[in-house]
């Protein structure tokens, strides 16, 4: 039983030892935050021992030292800043080149510095707590008090750490920073003829939520796009939430690759009340990632090398520090706010070089009526001055915050429709694209400029999509399936102005859709130049605008995804195929008579969208999106193999996407 008894005493050390190896073996921040999560549990075994015992337990504080140890020592080799980014409550006028420690720089021995200095609270008390423990005071009262107070005043260090620690780490992932660099290296000088681009995406606009697409109120500004250019009837996003379909849309590939899986959050503002938040980065993005992988090519990238001016403005939502800035990312300027507006912190900043200053204060969160002016301003000033002062040709990236919740109206807009602030804020958004067309036919480019219109998303609390099932955060359609316009005047008889598309295409096509059209080239002159190092997932979509051809077959399905997961695919077949089934060959079907191809989707396994049977899931579901949208039917018993087909294709990608999560071409590599 005393040998037992002996053992079981080494328990602290052993686990903190455990803890230590598996930080240094698995390099993951999850794994930090659970040493510091141990420490909090040995500052109550060392007030037990106090307690009962009125002294320290030697094996429990050594247990704390070897955790704290641990992820002090983590932080200071692989850390990705200073130490105090995570620890920073930024203030009106803040310069982030000012406040380098906070902004994810930070050489080695800053990162000591940084790091030592964090963790120094809960050392210095620990040490007074040792040093009363070993001496005798005169007083003994006296000591009991202060051991009493410092027992507490550890506690809560140990806790203060938990909230403030450094959080900012190297990813752990592959890196691809050789091809990165190499192929915009070739990027070719973009031709004289080439067209300025203008992208425009809203933030959990529903599919119905414009009037070309029927919604109930009018967005005359945005149907001309699609009145003067084409409308897409079914075009998806690449995911049902914002940060993993901005990924895809600049990278062309899917957000598995980049560890991009689901939302991002700040990782500064580390004491408000939303704390937590700067945890959900480690756990749900996986790998240290904070954002959009500084190697990841973004086609703003390309369009920079190709001697583009380039310039986002709006929401960010890829990162907040380093590599993931998006003046580190391709652009030339950025304006907007790095995160999303139901977030602590909120506030819009000006970026060049990576430096960054707060322009409104640090804390919008409880006003955000001028952020679709201030936004509009910014872009137009930017153009403005681009198209006045550069030979060169613009991309601009125009993600605008709305109508993702809360929403906000302008005063001048505000009640103003009768419908609600969601109706009243895309009415302003409308209104100030009016004007920014004019500021574009005014300079003399409305016409020389490719502009897109999408959104991230469907919608969450409000908005619509029409008949689909489902919105955001969800993989049916009403959750991916969003509006998608392109007007270019000058587009060389490529589409007539009013064309509706039938076909389907996805958000990571935009990468060389862009790309295609704008003649980007590279590498000696090779046209539609796309990266050779990495998986493009996406692809051109000249054939479908060329004449509504089917780019979305079984070899590059559509994906629809969720937290690592692939929820379902979905591909078009030609109806002639489907009858020179065995099994089908007599069908009569009024879907396989009047259409040349036909379009499955199939769920393997997905949750009911009905919260009343939130238990219920729908299995091996199989739908033709060609004759139902809504996806109301489960047409898996009709068409066993076509089920049968997906199932396992699904298998396929999996397979390949977990043997080489970031599509890495190891042929170049090797």
């Amino acid at each position: 039983m005393k040998k037992l008894k002996k053992v079981f005493s080494f328990l602290p050390v052993i686990v903190a030892a455990a803890l230590f190896l598996a930080l240094f073996i698995a390099r993951l921040n999850l794994v930090a935050v659970i040493n510091v999560a141990f420490m909090c549990i040995c500052t109550v075994l060392l007030i037990i021992c106090l307690i009962s015992s009125k002294k320290l337990s030697k094996k429990v504080l050594a247990a704390y030292g070897i955790s704290a140890g641990a992820v002090t020592l983590y932080y200071i080799i692989f850390g990705a800043d200073a130490g105090f980014g995570a620890f920073s409550n930024c203030l009106a006028g803040w310069k982030s080149a000012e406040h380098t420690l906070f902004a994810g720089a930070g050489n080695f021995g800053l990162r000591i510095l940084g790091n030592l200095m964090l963790i120094a609270p809960t050392a210095i008390i620990l040490g007074a707590l040792c040093f009363l423990a070993t001496k005798e005071l005169k007083k003994a009262k006296l000591q009991k008090v202060l051991s009493g107070v410092l027992s507490g005043v550890f506690v809560l260090t140990t806790v203060l750490y938990l909230l403030t620690m450094n959080l900012r780490s190297q990813p752990n992932v592959e890196r691809m920073w050789e091809g990165h660099d190499d192929y915009l290296k070739k990027v070719d000088k973009a031709a004289t003829d080439s067209p300025n681009v203008l992208v425009i995406l809203m933030d959990d606009l529903g599919y119905g939520d414009v009037s070309l697409n029927g919604a109930i109120y009018d967005t005359p500004n945005i149907d001309r796009i699609g009145e003067e250019g084409v409308n897409f009837e079914n075009f998806y996003s690449c995911y049902s939430v914002c940060s993993p379909a901005r990924f895809g849309l600049l990278t062309g590939r899917y957000p598995y690759r980049g560890y991009a899986d689901n939302v991002i959050y700040p990782t500064i503002s580390s004491t408000t009340e939303f704390a937590s938040t700067r945890l959900f980065n480690s756990i749900e993005m996986g790998a240290n990632c904070d954002g959009m992988l500084g190697d990841e090519i973004t086609v703003a990238e390309v369009f920079q090398n190709a001697g583009y001016n380039t310039g986002a403005f709006g929401k960010w939502h890829l990162g907040d520090y380093g590599e993931y800035l998006p003046t580190n990312q391709g652009f030339d300027y950025f304006y907007g706010s790095h995160h999303v507006n139901d977030m602590t912190p909120f506030y819009h900043v000006a970026e060049e070089n990576g430096e960054y200053e707060i322009v409104h204060g640090y804390d919008e969160l409880e006003d955000q009526s001028k952020a679709t002016e201030w936004i509009h301003n910014e872009i137009t000033d930017w153009i403005t001055q681009t198209v006045t002062n550069s030979d060169e040709p613009f991309f601009a990236y125009y993600a605008s915050p709305w109508p993702h919740g809360p929403v906000y109206a302008g005063d001048d807009f505000d009640g103003t429709t009768g419908m609600g602030t969601y109706v009243d804020c895309v009415t302003e958004f409308d209104h100030y694209l009016g004007k920014l067309f004019a500021t574009l036919e005014e300079l003399g480019v409305m016409d020389d400029t490719l502009i897109i219109f999408t959104s991230d998303n469907g919608p969450a609390l409000e908005g619509s999509v029409n008949d689909l099932r489902g919105g955001k955060y969800l993989a049916y359609e009403g959750g991916q399936k969003v509006p998608f316009m392109v007007r270019w005047g000058n587009n060389d008889g490529l589409w007539e102005a009013g064309t509706t598309l039938e076909q389907s295409a996805v958000m990571v096509d935009l990468f060389p859709t862009l790309i295609d059209l704008c003649g980007i080239t590279g590498n000696g002159g090779k046209k539609n130049y796309l990266p050779e190092d990495r998986a493009i997932d996406g692809v051109s979509m000249r054939p479908l605008l060329d004449n509504d051809e089917v780019i979305h077959t079984k070899e590059r399905p559509i994906l629809h995804m969720k937290r690592e997961k692939l929820r379902a695919i979905q591909y078009s077949v030609p109806t002639l195929e489907i009858l020179a089934n065995e099994n089908y060959k007599n069908y009569d079907h009024a879907v396989l008579k009047e259409n040349e191809n036909i379009t499955f989707k199939y769920f393997r396994r997905i949750q009911n969208d009905n919260s009343a049977f939130f238990d219920k899931y729908r299995k091996n579901w199989l739908h033709i999106l060609t004759d139902d949208v809504g996806e109301n039917y489960n047409r898996a018993t009709v068409y066993p193999t076509v089920a049968e087909d997906m199932d396992a294709k699904m298998d396929e990608i999996m397979s390949s996407f977990k043997d080489n999560r970031r599509g890495i071409n190891r042929e170049y590599y090797n």
